[in-house]
């Protein structure tokens, strides 16, 4: 192994040595605690040190990196403090993620770290986020974002690639290629030998360099992120490497040829950079010694101090607290001056003073800039905000949704498009996983709204009608709302880009141009988590909403019944006061919703009325929702599909007891 020094003095190559061993000696501890049953799982970056230490050693303090399972010398180069990291591999109350996730598995804004999700790849469009706040902003700044050989094969690797490389974002994605995804080899995960032949297809740089070589790392990474600060681009870099203990400890490296595993440890980065400094007589064998021997005592002296601290005690009151962010939401009045306006308009007009109210934030999503969007909500935005804030994007829901999040670290709002509600699909992970947890696992906000357009009667079928809101109601760590009409739209659209938390915000395609209503002029917000009464009666409540609403109004009028039909408004948090209010009034219930009827959101409330309003109850509570079938897309297998047809059947059983 050749180590170049470039100019850097004895005293550098010193430091880099402190910083490079640092993370080996923790392992040496840390594998120790594993077999006394000291802490639960390990994931050893051993023999990988001189790619996360030469990456955080490469960048300025205030540039982020999001690192992985084996990415230690990240940690310590970035100064994080001893104690309370050995506090996070205990799952102590004073760790990083309060005791609810392990390892390596958080982040820490005050390092400027972003910490991974187990599924790998979502993190690479995190970084895209990040990059883009930099470049919205100007500053200079690069950022590093880590994956490994086996995760570059996941779809959120290339969606990240490629929305970088489109966008020109100052982002370096360091691939680990250490020879295996768990226990299968390189070869059978990709058809290769070098990922820097990835580069050519995204149209951007691709460099490859010895990993375990630490100087290596440096001199080819420093000049890179030097570079992107002053022309902001994406590159690929590839650091070769090799993981010389199980990709957990339990899982052992039994797969693993002997004669491989031999010669990779005589590459060992921190054997190789000794021997180097002695030949070059930078330092003496005694003061490595001593070197080793100073860092080992600050580790067992922080070991120490974090096994001293209590075992964590649960506080449900304390879980719940941390799914949000703090907020307290102050409901903005509307005026007193209205205009009549469709629902596609009144969406139109909360985004655009919302875009107004927030000089930072960006909407982004498929064809949302020129054109509009699809559902023409976007229209003029362009010639208004400019493309930097209202951006279209490829087609790739799951990078765009890490995007999101990447810019509310950096402290910027959006607001991403579905194209569809159905095309949620593609960035499931992102929400359910990384928005939803994100605040509840260490501390970070995800200030994004989802945007879903809705729901069936447009004769779209199977891939363009579906309602899936249930989904997300299942999801802690998720706001869901759902308008039925367009002030309401427009009040609950300006609450949730308000928040600094994730919303799903559901609005529904039929009533786009269909309906119309008063709507207050200039910015207002409705109170989010509070249902409101579309009509008042005594004879029975109907819970729904969305367009459910306007199925249970017509149908009460043409039956001459006197109910209240109470729209929910918001889906997660539900307005129980509101349910239990109205069953106590009228002693008869029927949730209506046009989600399919098994796991909607029905059988939740229908559960919840049963268990804590039962005695106000004269009659069963009853549900009528859509059948359990895909969204036919023909008109009259659409409209047998919908609850709206067999609405007042289901009225007069209820009625009938």
């Amino acid at each position: 192994m050749k180590f170049d020094r470039k100019k850097r003095s004895d005293k550098q190559l010193l430091a880099i040595y402190s910083e490079l061993v640092t993370p080996r000696l923790i392992e040496e501890k840390m594998l120790i605690l594993l077999r006394q049953g000291k802490i639960s799982k390990w994931f050893s970056g051993i023999g990988q040190e001189a790619i996360s230490v030469g990456a955080a050693l490469a960048l300025e303090k205030d540039e982020y990196i999001l690192p992985m399972h084996r990415n230690l010398g990240v940690f310590t180069s970035r100064g994080v403090e001893l104690t309370q990291l050995f506090e996070q591999f205990q799952g102590k109350a004073n760790g990083f993620t309060k005791g609810r996730d392990r390892s390596f598995h958080f982040g820490s804004k005050a390092h400027n770290i972003v910490g991974m999700i187990s599924h790998l790849g979502p993190q690479l469009g995190v970084a895209d986020g990040i990059a883009l706040s930099r470049l919205l902003r100007k500053e200079p700044k690069a950022t590093i974002v880590f994956t490994g050989d086996g995760g570059s094969s996941e779809g959120d690797f290339h969606e990240a690639l490629n929305v970088a490389s489109v966008w020109s974002l100052p982002v370096i994605f360091i691939i680990e290629n250490n020879g295996y995804g768990l226990s299968t080899p390189s070869s059978e995960q990709f058809n290769f030998d070098s990922f820097v032949v990835k580069g050519p297809a995204y149209g951007i740089e691709a460099h490859s360099v010895e990993g375990n070589n630490i100087l290596e790392v440096l001199n080819e990474l420093e000049p890179l992120v030097e570079s992107i600060r002053k022309k902001p681009r994406p590159i690929i870099f590839e650091a070769k490497t090799f993981r010389m203990r199980g990709h957990e400890e339990a899982s052992g490296t039994k797969y693993v040829p002997k004669e491989l595993m031999e010669h990779w440890a005589q590459k060992d980065p921190i054997e190789n950079f000794e021997r180097y400094l002695l030949k070059e007589q930078v330092v003496t064998s005694d003061e490595l010694e001593k070197i080793k021997a100073k860092i080992r005592a600050e580790v067992n002296n922080s070991v120490k101090k974090a096994f001293a601290q209590p075992a964590i005690e649960s506080d449900t009151q304390a879980e719940f607290a941390d799914l949000f962010a703090p907020f307290d939401q102050e409901i903005v009045p509307a005026g007193s001056h209205t205009s009549e306006k469709r629902l596609v308009d009144a969406i139109s007009d909360g985004l655009r003073e919302s875009m107004e109210k927030y000089p930072e934030m960006v909407i982004m999503g498929q064809d949302v800039a020129d054109y509009g969007g699809v559902f023409k909500i976007t229209e003029g935005f362009v010639e208004q905000f400019g493309k930097a804030r209202v951006r279209n994007t490829p087609l790739c829901e799951s990078a765009i949704v890490g995007t999101g999040l990447g810019l509310s670290i950096a402290g910027i709002k959006s607001v991403v498009e579905m194209q569809f509600a159905d095309f949620v699909t593609c960035g499931f992970n992102q929400i359910i996983n990384n928005l939803a947890k994100t605040h509840y696992r260490w501390g970070q906000n995800a200030d994004v709204v989802v945007r879903m357009p809705t729901g069936a009667g447009v004769g779209a079928g199977p891939f363009h009608s579906q309602s899936n809101e249930a989904w997300f109601v299942h999801t802690p760590g998720l706001k869901v709302v759902y308008p039925s009409n367009p002030a309401d739209a427009k009040g609950l659209l300006n609450a949730a880009i308000e928040d600094p938390n994730p919303y799903l915000y559901f609005e529904h395609k039929y009533l786009y141009r269909s309906l119309s209503g008063e709507v207050p002029d200039g910015y207002y917000t409705t109170e989010v988590g509070k249902a409101a009464l579309a009509r008042e009666g005594n004879q029975l409540s109907i819970i729904t909403y969305g367009l459910g609403v306007h199925w249970a109004l017509e149908a009460i009028d043409e039956m001459g019944l006197s109910a209240d039909v109470l729209d929910l408004r918001t889906l997660l948090p539900w307005d129980k006061e509101a349910v239990a209010a109205t069953t106590r009034k009228t002693n008869r219930v029927l949730v209506l919703h046009e989600d399919c009827l098994t796991g909607g959101i029905g059988g939740e409330i229908a559960a919840w009325i049963g268990e804590h309003c039962f005695e106000h109850l004269d009659a069963p509570v009853m549900r009528e929702a859509s059948l359990d079938t895909p969204v036919p897309f023909a008109k009259a297998l659409e409209e047998n599909f919908l609850p709206k047809s067999r609405l007042k059947t289901k009225i007069q059983a209820l009625m009938g007891y």
